[in-house]
């Protein structure tokens, strides 16, 4: 084998591994949040989730990033261990699906119908066909079909030139010894798993497999035990990313391993047994990509199966090797693993920032309410809730940045914006709710009285804003657009209460109705209450501006105000009526 063909080995595996990133990814960018639905409504019957992990495998062309997303949802607590078991079988079946893609290199036939699908004609069209697509159009669904077809059609056409380059070792007897020496089966196993621990792929080796068999020198006693050491090589990567997390998630990735390895243990001594007894006389025949496809589908189903009865004992090996305890925080869910997979991590941010706006809510009725009967216990409540938002901010706020520099599709970078502009405004409103509970300390403190028509615009005031909060905060967790469009309005009505409300509070200490300092509490209160309203504009205007495509406040403000004055000008004096002092 020359520098050249050496050169095109390489370059063709380069391209093959380079096709089969930009297709799993891709693809996953296709399955999007309604794969992320899919893993969190799993049950805890085996079955279904091996089913899933086959589906999700099959889906996103890696068994190794179904593995570390299951790792990353035990660790957020969103999985079970348990129910990670099933799934981890299942992708086990579902990688099985490359091989047979790359299978194709075997056909052989002269009818045209046949011959298309051979990887010299097939890779060159669907890459034609992905580049037109990719250049006439905008469409990102339409895009991300595209670019899976040139990924495929990059892939299809590495695995060609690797094949090609590997052709002349045919008749090289050092690379037949080479490949004499795999067939003992110890020495198979550890190939396989060494080259899937460097490529960290187990559908990228099974490839390179399939391309060195079109050479014709890859006997099936060499291909048997790398297949198998192939699927123990890929455990490598969901033990990387166990690192670092909790116990369970640890458990998760040993159950990968342990299913994987105590699979191909049992099946080399076996399967070499009852060789022994038999002589299998397939051995010594040269194995070729279809062939290696059909054997790679049969072990993984049949080892998948084969465990389903005992995956208890899976996880109580997992739970004698990991025994140590290891302290559990709510922002776990906030995984590194799952930046990986940006539709999963964003699905976490959403599930956490929804928490942070119902905490948020809460901690201003909880400070509301300090108005009415005033508790030490209480206010330490208000308090802590406070700086538990901090630090949902901080943590979210962080974490989706970190989103927002990968490769999302339209959607989901709408839904960070979304998040990102919102967590914000979400804080300040518990910010305004620990001052609403300053007001009220103040209030007790020095037993401070107002007049009965103070009272009663105070209250008019508070149910409008509770009001405003709750729109705010359920059309930010529902991602409601008909509850956020009738926020507007009553921001308005809240202003205008403000601007009343302090007027008749000059009124009343012109007559002596009230006292100076007992108006300097009063428009403490209001001013809260107005800027609390303010805050859950800001979150609907996001929601609105959002679902449009763009984030443009102040112009959205004027145009809701104007080109819909009908509309806006009806809810308004709705409000307005409901409010009235």
């Amino acid at each position: 084998m020359d520098f050249f063909s050496l050169l095109n080995l390489f370059g063709g595996l380069a391209l093959f591994l380079y096709g089969m990133d930009v297709m799993g990814k891709a693809l996953e960018k296709q399955s999007g949040r309604k794969l992320t639905q899919i893993m969190e409504r799993l049950t805890a019957n085996k079955f279904r989730a091996l089913l899933l992990g086959a589906g999700v495998t099959a889906v996103i062309q890696s068994s190794s990033a179904t593995t570390v997303m299951v790792v990353g949802l035990v660790n957020a607590g969103i999985m079970q261990l348990s129910q990670s078991v099933g799934v981890i079988l299942g992708a086990k079946i579902g990688t099985t699906a490359t091989a047979w893609i790359l299978s194709l290199t075997g056909i052989q036939g002269s009818n045209p119908l046949v011959a298309i699908f051979k990887p010299e004609a097939l890779a060159p069209i669907l890459a034609l066909i992905g580049v037109i697509i990719t250049m006439a159009t905008k469409n990102a669904k339409k895009r991300d079909i595209a670019i899976t077809m040139i990924g495929f059609g990059v892939l299809m056409y590495g695995m060609e030139i690797m094949s090609g380059a590997v052709a002349p070792l045919a008749e090289n007897e050092t690379f037949k010894n080479v490949l004499v020496a795999f067939q003992n089966p110890i020495l198979g196993l550890l190939c396989g798993v060494i080259v899937t621990m460097i490529i960290q792929s187990s559908s990228a080796s099974v490839g390179i497999l399939q391309a060195l068999s079109m050479s014709g020198t890859v006997p099936f006693a060499a291909a048997v035990p790398i297949v198998l050491g192939q699927n123990i090589g890929t455990c490598i990567t969901a033990m990387l990313a166990s690192i670092g997390t909790n116990k369970q998630a640890r458990r998760s990735a040993l159950i990968h391993l342990y299913s994987s390895a105590i699979s191909a243990i049992i099946f080399l001594i076996l399967f070499y047994v009852v060789d022994s007894l038999v002589d299998f006389a397939f051995l010594d025949s040269m194995a070729n990509p279809v062939n290696i496809a059909i054997f790679h589908t049969i072990y993984n189903v049949a080892a998948a199966f084969a465990w389903l009865p005992f995956t208890k004992l899976l996880e109580k090996l997992a739970e004698l090797t990991v025994r140590d305890d290891v302290k559990e925080d709510k922002f776990r869910q906030l995984d590194d693993r799952f930046l990986h997979t940006p539709s999963f991590a964003i699905e976490q941010c959403r599930s956490l920032t929804n928490q942070m706006a119902e905490l948020a809510r809460k901690n201003l009725q909880d400070a509301i309410s300090l108005l009415d009967s005033y508790s030490g216990e209480m206010e330490q409540r208000v308090l802590e809730v406070e700086s538990e938002i901090d630090m949902y901010e901080d943590k979210l706020g962080t974490y989706l940045v970190r989103i927002s520099g990968k490769d999302l599709s339209v959607a989901d970078s709408r839904e960070v914006s979304r998040l990102l502009h919102c967590i914000g405004d979400l804080e300040r409103i518990s910010d305004h709710a620990v001052n609403v509970q300053q007001v009220a300390l103040e209030i007790h403190e020095k037993k401070i009285t107002f007049s009965d028509d103070a009272m009663k615009e105070l209250m008019t005031a508070r149910k409008a804003v509770e009001e405003i909060v709750d729109l705010a905060i359920d059309s930010f967790t529902a991602d409601d657009l008909t509850l956020a469009i009738q926020i507007e309005p009553l921001e308005q009505v809240v202003d205008l209460l403000k601007t009343q409300l302090k007027a008749h509070h000059v009124s009343r200490l012109q007559a002596g109705e009230c006292t100076i300092e007992t108006g300097f509490v009063f428009s403490d209160l209001i001013t809260n209450y107005e800027r609390i309203a303010d805050h859950c504009s800001n979150i609907a205007v996001c929601i609105i501006e959002i679902s449009h495509g763009s984030l443009e406040t102040h112009e959205y403000l004027n145009e809701v105000k104007h080109s819909d004055k009908n509309l806006f000008s009806k809810r308004y004096e709705k409000y307005k009526e409901k409010y009235s002092l």
